[in-house]
């Protein structure tokens, strides 16, 4: 079974289009989705049924989808996201609406082998940015891979080799293989904002039986994205990040 990997697609219709087209080419067998398809884009209902149409086999929410669907307040939002959370709010038919509203909390097991959650598996609002972070999530995790998202930073967290490899700056495109005994914790980025410098969409293709994660980086039309989030009013820093990859 290979595992197509989305996470954080942040309504940017134009990066996932490009992952899917090159995803088809790769090949793989079902979708797993970790969260936050909506939020700081400017095109929240496209990207919502995209990601429905590809009927994924585990689909959890993010933060941004929580709040977007009114189930909590834009408390913990900086001032961008927050007016990007009303916007979306705002714009979505009351049927995608309810769709974010029924999304599932992480984590959720996909197999004996494998669990997805959107933060960790303990807290689905937590971040994982380093080893300490990471010791936790393993700790909590009920499977031997568990996929999370949440940070935009492809990383790669396995025990009982080394403690962690992160996967920055570029680096997140290739294939890696998993330890056979161990566990891991894997961050495949983000397809909808990268914030590790390189601005192409970023997904990952797990193969579970081969023991590899193959992470992957796609150009896509930014200044599409770009042009969509302008047109929706939405704060010009949102538009500007998508070239840099911030």
């Amino acid at each position: 079974m290979r595992y197509l990997i989305l996470t954080d697609i942040h309504a940017n219709r134009h990066a996932l289009q490009a992952v899917l087209a090159d995803a088809a080419v790769q090949g793989y067998d079902t979708v797993l989705c970790l969260g936050d398809i909506v939020g700081y884009g400017g095109e929240p209902g496209a990207a919502l049924d995209l990601t429905l149409g590809l009927s994924p086999t585990g689909l959890i929410r993010g933060n941004h989808d929580k709040v977007c669907a009114g189930l909590e307040p834009a408390t913990s939002f900086n001032d961008v996201a927050r007016r990007a959370a009303e916007w979306t709010h705002a714009v979505l038919s009351p049927a995608q609406l309810r769709i974010l509203v029924a999304l599932p909390r992480g984590p959720m097991r996909i197999t004996g082998d494998l669990e997805i959650c959107h933060g960790t598996p303990f807290n689905e609002d937590q971040y994982v940015f380093d080893v300490g972070d990471a010791g936790r999530a393993m700790r909590s995790a009920a499977c031997r891979v568990c996929l999370f998202g949440h940070t935009h930073l492809p990383a790669l967290y396995s025990t009982p080799a080394h403690p962690v490899e992160r996967l920055l700056d570029g680096d997140g495109d290739g294939e890696y293989r998993l330890p056979r005994e161990g566990s891991a914790l894997i961050n495949v980025g983000s397809v909808g904002q990268p914030r590790d410098g390189d601005p192409r969409a970023a997904y990952g293709l797990l193969d579970l039986e081969r023991s590899t994660i193959r992470m992957r980086r796609v150009a896509y039309d930014i200044a599409g994205a770009q042009a969509a989030i302008r047109a929706a009013g939405l704060p010009a820093w949102l538009a500007q990040r998508l070239a840099s990859g911030e």
